[in-house]
């Protein structure tokens, strides 16, 4: 397949070289001048059959393309747009905002998708062709708008690259990002923030504050983007998050505090400890957008399409499917 990624950061570096690895012609753009010097410079030493291509404009990098892939920040979809009118080519993105994207590409043969793959650290330096090995990758399925033969089609494309395809609105997924990757961010920086004049804590500081604020070394402007890009979504999901601090913090002002924590925190742990579910075996399912819509809302996801097009193959939670 010819496919074209615009913006070569960590995920559309990393989707470059998944995609060439596997055989498909590839070329990549970036605005930036030096990310295009090393993107070629890394696939002049890539191994024969391995290799892609980097043009010098978006023009040059979507001739003859079938795929489009926009890998670059919310911000930068209303310039970059205009630059497709007229093109063929089925286009989809990686950004991690769906309902303002969905509404910039309503003319477009378009297919929303988010892989949830990302690292604190960015840039095709820091990119990988095996970023996508059991990654979700949701693909946004919008009854009544999305085409499914092209959702069939990306299906099959990043599913062939390791990732588990859940296929979702963009509702669902604004949603559901916002309190599982956005606020999170949030969370990170604002502890970070809290011990970054006390060198005595940073010095004590082991793995519970490191797992806590990975993310919070992600550059500024990528967590503004992401969290200002889905502010309806991110304000709910945190006041959620606040007000069990709130909860927290008055069980520490109580006359017995170890008393009164347990029961706040018993849920936390059973859920986390419950974390990741438990797949299922694997099941055909037929191409029905209600079918897979259930699927995604129920935390299962696609392995996999059949060449027909007509059914796919799926993992459901293990507790769905003893629930039905």
């Amino acid at each position: 397949m010819d496919v074209a990624v615009i913006g070569m950061g960590l995920i559309g570096g990393s989707l470059l070289q998944a995609l060439a690895v596997r055989g498909h012609r590839v070329v990549g753009f970036d605005a930036d001048p030096a990310t295009r010097a090393t993107a070629r410079t890394a696939a002049a030493r890539a191994a024969t059959g391995a290799r892609w291509q980097v043009a010098g404009t978006v023009r040059d990098a979507i001739v003859g393309a079938e795929v489009i892939v926009l890998a670059v920040p919310l911000p930068a979809l209303p310039a970059v747009l205009p630059e497709l009118a007229g093109h063929s080519a089925l286009i989809t993105d990686v950004t991690s905002v769906k309902g303002p994207v969905r509404d910039l590409a309503r003319d477009l043969a378009f297919v929303g998708g988010h892989p949830m793959a990302g690292k604190e650290t960015s840039g095709f330096a820091a990119a990988d062709p095996a970023l996508f090995d059991g990654c979700a990758w949701v693909l946004c399925l919008e009854p009544g708008h999305t085409d499914v033969a092209d959702w069939l089609t990306l299906a099959a494309l990043f599913t062939s690259l390791g990732a588990r395809v859940v296929p979702a609105t963009a509702e669902d997924h604004d949603r559901a990002v916002a309190a599982v990757s956005h606020v999170p961010h949030l969370l990170a920086a604002a502890l970070t923030t809290a011990v970054a004049d006390d060198p005595l804590a940073a010095a004590l500081a082991a793995g519970s504050f490191r797992d806590g604020t990975r993310v919070a070394a992600t550059r500024p402007e990528l967590i503004a983007a992401m969290c200002g890009g889905n502010a309806a979504a991110v304000g709910p999901a945190l006041d959620a998050v606040a007000e069990m601090l709130d909860d927290l913090r008055a069980a520490l002002d109580a006359p017995d505090p170890v008393a009164a924590l347990r029961p706040l925190l018993a849920p936390a742990s059973a859920a986390r400890a419950a974390w990741p579910p438990v797949p299922g075996e694997r099941a055909e399912l037929p191409v029905r957008v209600d079918v897979l819509l259930r699927l995604g809302r129920v935390g299962g996801w696609i392995t996999s399409v059949d060449p027909g097009r007509r059914t796919v193959f799926a993992i459901r939670p293990e507790s769905d499917r003893n629930s039905s």
